[in-house]
């Protein structure tokens, strides 16, 4: 059996037939048409977002707050505490962050955080670091250098 367009039909149940209003008693929808008895609603437009003269939500929300500046810089976050993975006296860059998972991605900056305690001698290269950071791994006797 084979099918052609013209034997395309929407799925059933997917269509309704128009609601016909104004045409009798027996058709559940006369007199009125649906909008019951006098007021505002019965008798003509009401604007878009009227809430009946209570405050309406467009002018209840704050217009503005803030702002976002346009060339923020989102850091990949790594805390001190973390880089003591790494052995005695090596150089940590981001690629090996990455490597070891400190980071997840290499197209975002590192920015070393001061938290936890270190507990090696390292030289930490990162494209930025916290005055906290910074003297944890120079207080071990390693360098904070930004890439």
């Amino acid at each position: 059996m084979t099918f052609g367009i013209h034997d395309l039909r929407p799925a059933p149940g997917s269509t309704h037939k128009r609601k016909r209003v104004g045409r009798g008693r027996s058709s559940g929808h006369g007199k009125t048409c649906g909008r019951g008895m006098k007021g505002e609603k019965a008798r003509g437009k009401i604007r878009q977002g009227f809430e009946g003269g209570q405050m309406p939500l467009q002018r209840r929300l704050p217009k503005l707050k803030g702002f976002k500046p346009l060339n923020r810089v989102e850091y990949q976050l790594v805390n001190v505490g973390r880089l003591n993975i790494f052995a005695d006296g090596d150089t940590v860059d981001p690629d090996l962050m990455l490597e070891r998972g400190l980071v997840r991605r290499e197209d975002l900056p590192v920015k070393v955080l001061g938290a936890g305690e270190l507990e090696r001698k390292l030289t930490v290269r990162a494209h930025a670091f916290t005055a906290g950071a910074r003297a944890k791994i120079e207080a071990r006797g390693g360098s904070a250098e930004e890439v």
